[in-house]
């Protein structure tokens, strides 16, 4: 691992399960208002992007489709996860211990907004892993699957791209690291990975494809 010089994880789905989370309610409310995905397709369609940017794609397909939705769906939807996620939110089995053992710098870089990534750092028990190296796409131009919020992370610690890991579950997410000049794990221990999701991430530029915890410190070697 001498050439990584900083692991850059992305939270939703890679620190804590609340991907699976967001998608059981998010496409359970979405079909309600007659919008109906393939569990694949949203997948990788949405996962990973902003609130903002994930909120203007779903308005504008319920455009397309004459299934406008309706001016407080996504406050409706907001208090149902909420309510889940206070309920259910947990780490990933093994997060703690192995990500407490990397020898590299380390830092947290997602789209969720900055006041509710803390949050879910704490509950789950992970934020001193981190803290104060916790960046959100609140805090550049464009989320992902921009790069920008990966640079800005690299350029805060002082780190070059090309020294740089990302953990990612989502496309989105792996589009971003690789368009930053980063070298990308696409992570698959979530609950969320089903079917082709680790298909779709090693399509869509991943380097490797790591399914537990367990097997992250070899992969962080090897890559």
């Amino acid at each position: 691992m001498s050439s990584v010089k900083l692991v850059i994880f992305d939270c939703d789905g890679v620190l804590v399960n609340s991907e699976e989370i967001y998608q059981a309610a998010e496409l359970e409310y979405l079909a309600s208002a007659g919008l109906i995905f393939e569990s694949d397709v949203y997948k990788q369609t949405f996962m990973g992007l902003s609130p903002t940017t994930w909120q203007a794609k779903l308005e504008a397909i319920g455009q397309e489709r004459a299934k406008p939705l309706s001016p407080r769906f996504f406050e409706q939807l907001a208090d149902y996860t909420s309510q889940r996620l206070q309920k259910y939110l947990a780490a990933l089995p093994g997060a703690q211990n192995v990500i407490n053992r990397l020898s590299a710098s380390r830092c947290v870089a997602s789209s969720t907004p900055l006041a509710r990534l803390h949050w879910k750092l704490e509950v789950t028990g992970l934020i001193d892993l981190f803290d104060p190296y916790i960046f959100s796409s609140d805090m550049v131009a464009n989320g992902k699957p921009e790069p920008d919020l990966f640079l800005h992370a690299a350029d805060t610690m002082g780190v070059h791209p090309d020294e740089c890991v990302v953990i990612e579950d989502s496309v989105n997410g792996v589009l971003a690291g690789k368009a930053a000049g980063m070298r990308v794990i696409g992570f698959t221990a979530g609950n969320h990975c089903t079917g082709s999701h680790g298909v779709a991430l090693s399509r869509h530029g991943a380097d490797c494809l790591v399914g537990a915890y367990a097997d992250l410190e070899v992969a962080l070697a090897d890559i």
